[in-house]
């Protein structure tokens, strides 16, 4: 056997001893989560309670980094780049994933390629919320207000695709309303325009609502689902409020780019099981506004399965509620 021969085997064998080592380090080093919002909205709140679960029990730090813009594409598609090594990960809600392919036809990822799911991590429903001084005070009366005044009246969101532009699309069509469209960079800007009273009302995952309207900063009118929550008590359900087809669940998960490997993947998904099953991750969720999911939807295989099935299922109901809302 000629040298060069014995020395590619040699190199061979370390690998295949090194790539396990690797492995069993991981991490090493600190991680990155992408959140695709800027901070201080629902996604980033719903982040940062995870990511302090998650460094707890893989012992390292994860650094959270917002790249907002473009209803979270921007940090989608950052993400969706990234080296597949497990040090970039990203913490997103379904918008980026499921409304965001109606709405950029030039996406520059796709959902159902692109990632590989680590795991969900929340479940909430959406709310209605007006600014403080808005002449309504059920859901009844702002419908008939927005009918009254038009495109008079303006309604945020946090960019085109965003889970707050998808939850008012569904909700304008409901009831047939036409107000003026005002887009923000994501959840906090918007919300602290309307606790400001530049824009009258907005539709997001209650986690973003919550502590305005608890505040007495906004008034809450209804949450969809049948179901009050514990932390908006006197907000009334769709079915309460006489709109019982306002009904949306607003999911939250964590992704990692295509091609981490396997072995990474289970080690993010058992750190995010084990900071869902702490019972003060459930109590910062409710106080919130949301949920844990139930144990059997976690982990990698349900989140995939979730995405797929939203994609096709809101699509249609979408590009039609658009078509029907257009920006005056």
């Amino acid at each position: 056997m000629n040298k060069a021969f014995l020395s590619a085997v040699a190199l061979l064998v370390l690998l295949g001893v090194v790539a396990p080592a690797q492995a069993d380090d991981y991490p090493s080093r600190p991680i990155m989560m992408i959140v695709p919002f800027p901070a201080g909205g629902p996604s980033d709140t719903v982040a940062r309670i995870t990511a302090e679960g998650m460094s707890r029990h893989l012992n390292q730090s994860i650094i959270i980094e917002n790249v907002g813009g473009a209803g979270g594409t921007l940090g989608a598609s950052r993400a969706a780049g990234a080296d597949p090594d497990g040090y970039t990960i990203m913490a997103v809600s379904m918008g980026a994933h499921v409304a965001a392919p109606v709405f950029y036809p030039n996406l520059r990822y796709d959902p159902r390629k692109d990632f590989e799911p680590i795991g969900l991590t929340a479940n909430a429903p959406a709310a209605i919320a007006v600014k403080k001084d808005l002449p309504v005070n059920n859901l009844k009366e702002f419908i008939a207000y927005v009918k009254v005044h038009g495109a008079d009246v303006k309604q945020a969101h946090g960019g085109i695709g965003a889970t707050s532009h998808m939850a008012c699309l569904l909700f304008n069509k409901l009831f047939d309303l036409n107000p003026t469209l005002v887009a923000y960079r994501g959840t906090g800007p918007a919300v602290n325009d309307l606790i400001g009273g530049h824009v009258d009302y907005y539709c997001e995952q209650a986690v973003s609502v919550a502590p305005g309207v608890k505040g007495g900063l906004i008034k809450g009118l209804v949450v969809s689902g049948n179901e009050r929550l514990a932390a908006l008590p006197d907000v009334p359900t769709a079915k309460e409020a006489g709109a019982p087809g306002f009904q949306l669940n607003i999911w939250s998960g964590v992704f990692a780019p295509k091609g981490t490997p396997k072995e990474v993947i289970a080690k993010l998904s058992a750190a995010l099981d084990k900071t869902l099953e702490e019972p003060g991750t459930a109590e910062k969720f409710a106080n919130l506004g949301g949920t844990v999911p139930a144990k059997a939807e976690r982990g990698p295989e349900h989140l995939r399965k979730l995405v797929l099935d939203d994609m096709d299922r809101w699509a249609p109901i979408l590009k039609s509620a658009a078509a029907e809302n257009k920006p005056n």
